[in-house]
Formats: structure tokens, C-alpha cells, sequence
């Protein structure tokens, strides 16, 4: 399952680079195959640190994820023709740390390891109670 479409990849990026960094046979459009296994390859990479932790296919994919798929696929789509630019490599790099992070659980995406709906973590509950200090009890002091 990938986890971004070629759709995705012009929203995020912009069809211009895209098709730069696909168009290897300089026909002037995006090559549908070369960005479809470009993004299957990053789903693959992103699957290795999410699958010792959720069972996969994950039933929904958060948008952030998406975007991680993006940034891996574009990074390993440089090389060729299209260079390696010092964001592509930056967001790669950030794309694995964030990774790593819900590997080892410091980062959640609304779904536990069973795939259910987590609440939030941090509520603040609010009682209504009798008031401990009133004007008699501090008439001492």
C-alpha cells in the first residue's frame, strides 16, 4: 500500500518538479511508472519502522504520513538527471527522525498499536467543591 499518490506528489511539490524529476525520457510529462515505484519504494521504507509497531496496512493514513512519503519519494527520485538538493536531503533526514519517533512510540498519530482511536493524553477535570478557606477560618490571621 503507498501511502501517497501522484496526486499528492503535485499538490505537495508542484507538477513542474515532479515531472523534472521523473520525466527521464524528456517527453514533457510526469512518468507515471518511475513515480509510481518511487512512491512504493518510500511506502516500503516507511513501512520498516511501522510495522514493528502497527499492524499494516494502517486502516487510516494521517495526512502527515502522506507528506513523509512525499519527501522520501522525492529524495530518492534525486540523483539522475534531477540533482540532490540540500532541502531534498534535509527533509529526508527529518522524515526518518519522525519516523524513528513513532517507532519508539515518543510520537503518536491518533492511533494506538491496534489501530484504535487514542483520546487525548493531557485533560484537565474540573469539580466544583466547598470552599476550605472562608472569613471566619482566616479571622486569626
Amino acid at each position: 500500500m503507498s501511502y501517497a499518490t501522484q496526486a499528492d506528489m503535485v499538490s505537495y511539490l508542484g507538477e513542474r518538479e515532479v515531472r523534472m524529476m521523473t520525466d527521464r525520457d524528456l517527453t514533457g510529462a510526469i512518468d507515471t511508472g518511475v513515480l509510481g515505484t518511487a512512491l512504493e519504494l518510500a511506502s516500503d521504507e516507511m513501512d520498516a519502522y511501522l510495522e514493528g509497531r502497527f499492524a499494516l496496512p494502517l486502516v487510516r493514513v494521517p495526512r502527515f504520513l502522506t507528506l513523509l512519503c512525499c519527501d522520501i519519494a522525492r529524495y530518492r527520485l534525486c540523483g539522475t538527471d534531477a540533482q540532490e538538493t540540500d532541502p531534498a536531503r534535509t527533509r529526508y533526514r527529518d522524515a526518518l527522525k519522525t519516523l524513528t519517533l513513532i517507532k519508539d512510540g515518543s510520537l503518536t498519530f491518533g492511533l494506538d498499536p491496534l489501530q484504535q482511536e487514542v483520546g487525548t493524553r493531557a485533560t484537565v477535570q474540573i469539580m466544583d467543591g466547598r470552599r476550605v478557606f472562608s472569613k471566619d477560618s482566616l479571622a486569626d490571621y
